[in-house]
């Protein structure tokens, strides 16, 4: 595994920060998706519930992977808001109830299932926030790369991961 650390200032664009923008254009290949793209248009398919971002779609993102068959996902950039707080207030601007399940584990749960079964074998998901969790071992991930952006002062950093879809655990081969 591969750890990388760079300062970079803070934007609320994650994809707009040189650094990461740079880490996911180099990463980024065949049918890509973005389930909570805001104004990035990096992804061959791009979704956010915010209308007034010219994404593909605009609809909640657990719905959104709903949608997508099993399987057919090269890279799936996961970029969802970093907090309950921020879920909270993302979901109730667009008067979505954000409730135990949208803000406690079982929301990251229901993500994770998702990812984990629109992933191709060998696809990867490049996933941002303020821990290195990603998706995770349990879902038949493996870290490959960690890329760390330090913002300096109050701002936490943020912390990309790149994580490799275990093909072994999913071929019925």
């Amino acid at each position: 595994m591969r750890i990388t650390r760079v300062w970079s200032m803070p934007n609320k664009h994650t994809f707009d920060i040189e650094p990461i923008k740079q880490f996911v254009v180099d990463n980024l290949h065949g049918y890509s998706v973005d389930p909570f793209a805001n104004k990035s248009r990096l992804a061959t398919v791009t979704n956010d519930i915010d209308p007034s971002y010219d994404t593909d779609y605009n609809v909640d993102a657990i719905e959104f992977l709903r949608h997508i068959d099993d399987a057919t996902v090269d890279c799936l950039l996961f970029d969802p808001p970093y907090s309950p707080t921020q879920v909270n207030r993302s979901y109730r601007q667009f008067k979505h109830t954000a409730n135990m399940t949208s803000e406690g584990k079982g929301f990251w749960k229901l993500f994770k299932n998702e990812v984990q079964r629109v992933v191709k074998p060998n696809g990867v998901v490049i996933s941002c926030g303020w821990n290195s969790n990603g998706i995770g071992k349990k879902y038949g991930f493996a870290l490959q790369e960690l890329l760390v952006v330090a913002h300096g002062g109050r701002h936490y950093d943020t912390l990309v991961t790149l994580e490799q879809k275990n093909r072994t655990l999913f071929d019925k081969d």
